[in-house]
């Protein structure tokens, strides 16, 4: 099961959210509030997402000056 972040929802600007993680089946609905004392809280998304592209010019396979010569494929590309 995967470990979710979640903060607090401050009342207001003088007040710092607080940070927790909780372990939740992918299946179970998020929290609304925090588990021992009821403030309301909300999921912090986390990680990211990362796109791989071939056959553009510029930095192709994350290389200053685009991909190796001979292009992406036949084991030049940093994906091989």
């Amino acid at each position: 099961m995967p470990i979710y972040v979640y903060e607090t929802i401050p009342a207001g600007p003088e007040t710092a959210p607080e940070r927790f993680e909780v372990r939740q089946s992918m299946a179970d609905a998020p929290l609304t509030q925090h588990p021992e004392h009821g403030a309301p809280v909300r999921r912090v998304l986390s990680g990211g997402l990362v796109t791989f592209t071939h056959g553009q010019s510029g930095d192709a396979c994350g290389m200053p000056g685009g991909a190796p010569r001979g292009g992406c494929g036949s084991g030049n590309c940093c994906m091989n």
